[in-house]
């Protein structure tokens, strides 16, 4: 049996009572479309944050995109972002009118490079997006600083870090507000999409409320700006309500699972995932990097362990995003991570015996390259 980075089966058996009902709760609710499920949802998902609003939208990139224009980012706009990130946080830039603006990560964390971000400002500047990646949080009072000083908005991108800690708080309380994605991988995930945009201003969350229904205040037929059809989607929601109580289990079987690999592997050559100071690592992937990776994959493949890199192409490469203009060799580290990353399995459910099968595997390939 072949071993990947993710699987959801285990976990869907454990819990398939539970989520079963949730599916039962809402068909019987007589209110298929932003009814009690997705308040409940929002309020609870605030709450846990400690935060004073939560607006539910239909994924994680459109979280982003309305979380944008929620700050008042459009086009001309340009946004402070990094290019080891998935696509979407910069197709979400992209879509608003707005400029995306790279700077490169920190070799050893690989998360954005906080003291590359006053040189990239400019007079169009109006947004700073770190992405929390990969389960860790940016160092955020350099940046909270650079936009008080600069009169900016923080949008955090926590796709990939619910329920990380930096300095005590949680990812997503830091910014003037943050971007969810309930993507079925993700640490807190939905069984489809889902994403939400939490935020402690209430203009903030009414903005994104509006753009979310088509641009309208009340339910039907007054549109005041613009919108989009976004919504989180009944279901989903009353599945992440469920789930929601059982995140910081989540969160503690995503650490049993990295001790064991940081235990077990730390003698290999392997570059294990190094903690940020004042973070708490929730292990939404576990990244770890070698100079021979593609030869340590195509070695694993013969082990029937395929395994994903995250990721193989840093964005400012690509063809979609060649219009930027930014040449290959202007983020170094960037470019070097995506030629030697590579993520392990990694979920809260991953069961011992697939672990033994990755370590095993992995020290007799990193023994013989």
């Amino acid at each position: 049996m072949t071993t990947y980075v993710w699987d959801y089966l285990q976990e869907y058996r454990e819990e398939r009572e539970d989520l079963l009902d949730a599916v039962e709760t809402v068909f019987s609710s007589g209110q298929l479309i932003l009814g009690r499920s997705v308040r409940g949802f929002e309020e609870e998902f605030a709450a846990y944050h400690g935060a004073a609003h939560c607006v539910g939208v239909d994924n994680g990139t459109n979280a982003v995109k309305l979380g944008l224009q929620a700050l008042g980012v459009g086009p001309g706009d340009e946004v402070i972002t990094v290019s080891n990130t998935a696509a979407p946080t910069v197709i979400a830039i992209d879509a608003v009118g707005a400029r995306p603006v790279f700077v490169d990560v920190r070799p050893a964390d690989f998360l954005m490079d906080t003291s590359r971000v006053e040189a990239a400002i400019t007079e169009r500047t109006k947004c700073l997006l770190p992405v929390h990646l990969y389960g860790q949080c940016v160092d955020m009072a350099p940046l909270r600083e650079l936009a008080d000083r600069h009169g900016l908005v923080i949008l955090e991108d926590c796709a990939q870090a619910h329920g990380a800690r930096h300095h005590g708080s949680l990812a997503g309380t830091l910014g003037d507000a943050a971007a969810y994605s309930f993507y079925p991988t993700k640490v807190l995930g939905a069984y489809g999409d889902g994403g939400a945009v939490l935020t402690s201003d209430p203009e903030v969350a009414e903005r994104v409320r509006r753009l979310r229904y088509y641009g309208m205040a009340e339910r039907y037929y007054v549109v005041e700006t613009p919108g989009h059809n976004s919504r989180l989607d009944e279901v989903q929601a009353e599945i992440l309500r469920r789930k929601l109580g059982r995140l910081d289990d989540y969160l503690a079987g995503r650490r049993r699972v990295a001790d064991r690999y940081a235990a077990e592997l730390a003698d290999t050559g392997l570059q294990l995932p190094r903690l940020a100071e004042g973070n708490d690592h929730v292990y939404y992937v576990y990244v770890v990097r070698h100079p021979e990776r593609d030869a340590v994959l195509e070695a694993l493949r013969a082990h029937d362990i395929q395994l994903n890199i995250s990721y193989p192409w840093p964005v400012h490469t690509m063809s979609g995003f060649a219009h930027l203009g930014v040449p290959e060799g202007s983020l170094p580290h960037t470019e070097a991570l995506a030629k030697e990353i590579f993520s392990l399995p990694m979920y809260p459910s991953l069961p011992e015996s697939l672990q033994d099968k990755v370590i095993g595997a992995l020290r007799t390939v990193l023994a013989a390259v």
